[in-house]
């Protein structure tokens, strides 16, 4: 197979330190911030209409904002695609990224208790413009910061690769699987330092976003 030239927002060790940055985010916002979740909407949908079928209208306050704030972020993440679409000294998923970097930096310094509903709205709304933002890895559709379409495809790729002997399926679902694991190492590192650290842990992920941004000046890579 010839040889391609791919964006480096599109290299895997790129990929695989946002999904490590999403995994901690998840376990970030559940530990410190009122057992919700930052990516998974999902999982804070059922909450709330679990909650609400028992008549606990307090479920609202708790779970409607992060919610209502991701889909924000998919709004906002293509406003700035759009600005950025013509720049030539940033690409446009740098200024997501940056943009990332500010929310967590300011959210770090917000204390637990009283803040936490605006703590994981603006989580949320970070986590959905990373996602609508970075969808594909050295050219597979791979999300970053939730795992279930990537154990899909992972295990779609798997069945194929294994039934006909297909190495570059074998390939891809062996980096589905890879990304995986990066999300459960970041929910762990995120359970360790939110106990170490509390809800200035977050600074953590400020850290990754900076390294990110940075790298992203490199030139693109080469693709097999």
């Amino acid at each position: 197979m010839t040889e391609r030239s791919i964006q480096m927002s599109e290299a895997y060790s790129l990929g695989a330190l946002l999904t490590v940055g999403g995994g901690f985010l998840d376990a970030y916002t559940y530990f410190t911030r009122g057992g919700v979740f930052s990516n998974a909407q999902t999982g804070n949908l059922v909450l709330l209409a679990i909650r609400l079928a028992q008549g606990d209208l307090t479920a609202l306050p708790r779970y409607l904002p992060p919610i209502l704030s991701f889909a924000l972020g998919i709004v906002v993440a293509e406003l700035i695609r759009d600005h950025f679409r013509v720049s030539r000294s940033l690409h446009w998923r740098q200024a997501v990224v940056a943009l990332e970097a500010l929310i967590l930096l300011v959210t770090a310094f917000l204390p637990q208790g009283p803040w936490d509903s605006a703590v994981n709205a603006a989580v949320s709304f970070v986590c959905a413009m990373q996602v609508e933002a970075f969808r594909k890895i050295r050219g597979n559709a791979l999300a970053t910061t939730m795992c279930t379409g990537n154990l899909r495809s992972g295990t779609e790729l798997l069945y194929h690769g294994l039934r006909g002997r297909d190495t570059t399926a074998l390939k891809r679902s062996f980096q589905y699987y890879g990304i995986i694991l990066c999300f459960l190492l970041g929910g762990a590192l995120g359970v360790w330092a939110t106990g170490v650290l509390a809800e200035q842990a977050i600074l953590l992920c400020c850290g990754m976003l900076v390294i990110i941004f940075l790298a992203m000046f490199r030139a693109p890579q080469e693709a097999a």
